[in-house]
């Protein structure tokens, strides 16, 4: 395994079509957005779906969602104990735990567990992916949907087309995804350009295995990713200038975009510094 040597920025845009991409449990699953009409997917929503397919390719993660858990585990603490048992000592702890899990070298994690026998754990592992929560280029238009049962729910029922709820999709939305590898942080918990390589097939991929009833096949869609590799640890230009030479703008002024040929993708150049551009799958 080679040790990462050069800093990592990359921007990925994802489009949206009739989906609820990120759905907001305080406001009745309402696909998220800000008070300016702005669609957002939250970091956290981001990570697992990058999770999720770590996983698919074979490699072992700490934070498994219950329906995806592939050692027996019933929760945190139980996964935690059973690959570190006996060790005290909190780098070793620290250390065993990124050599074993992917996600946790990559996006850090706190090991908060209670113990019965007053040895109770507290270790905190700084990742060195990180990844903004994900906002709209333009205004999403929210879309509202009524859904009614058609089959009793229990014997002895009396059917009836009561309405069941309502369903909530974002009618069409571009979204920009940004994110960094600090090196400094990889060598601390062992993330390599392997490693790396795979966070960016990850984020080319980020929809397989993902569709559901809120976000049926084909309705996410990863249009381009930008990766960039510096040339030295701390990087040739900040994340924020980085990020900030992608620049997608709409082609009419007049009107709320309705696909991804509506957009305008142009690049700043920025001088020794060239981005990969992949498509998504």
């Amino acid at each position: 395994m080679a040790a990462l040597e050069n800093k990592i920025d990359f921007v990925a845009l994802i489009s949206v079509t009739n989906a609820n991409c990120n759905g907001d449990p305080l406001n009745g699953n309402r696909p998220r957005t800000d008070y300016n009409g702005m669609g957002e997917i939250s970091d956290v929503c981001i990570k697992r779906k990058l999770r999720n397919r770590m996983q698919d390719m074979g490699y072992a993660i700490f934070v498994q969602s219950d329906d995806r858990c592939d050692d027996g585990c019933k929760s945190l603490s139980d996964r935690a104990a059973a690959a570190t048992k006996g060790i005290k000592d909190r780098s070793i702890y620290a250390q065993t735990a990124c050599e074993k899990w992917m996600d946790v070298r990559s996006f850090g994690q706190v090991f908060a567990f209670k113990s019965t026998d007053k040895n109770g754990v507290s270790v905190g592992v700084r990742g060195p992916v990180s990844i903004h929560q994900a906002v709209s280029i333009s205004p999403v238009e929210i879309e509202e949907m009524q859904i009614t049962k058609s089959v009793n729910g229990e014997t002895g029922e009396k059917r009836a087309s009561d309405t069941m709820g309502m369903k909530h999709f974002v009618r069409f939305g571009l979204y920009e995804i940004k994110g960094a590898i600090n090196v400094q942080l990889a060598e601390k918990t062992g993330f390599t350009r392997e490693d790396a390589a795979v966070i960016k097939e990850c984020l080319r991929t980020l929809f397989v295995n993902d569709a559901s009833s809120a976000r049926p096949e084909g309705s996410m869609e990863v249009v381009k990713l930008y990766w960039w590799a510096h040339n030295c640890k701390d990087g040739q230009y900040s994340s924020a200038k980085v990020h900030r030479s992608v620049h997608v703008t709409p082609k009419n002024a007049e009107g709320l975009p309705q696909c991804v040929d509506d957009y305008e993708i142009t690049l700043d150049e920025l001088p020794g510094l060239t981005p990969e551009i992949i498509d998504g799958l």
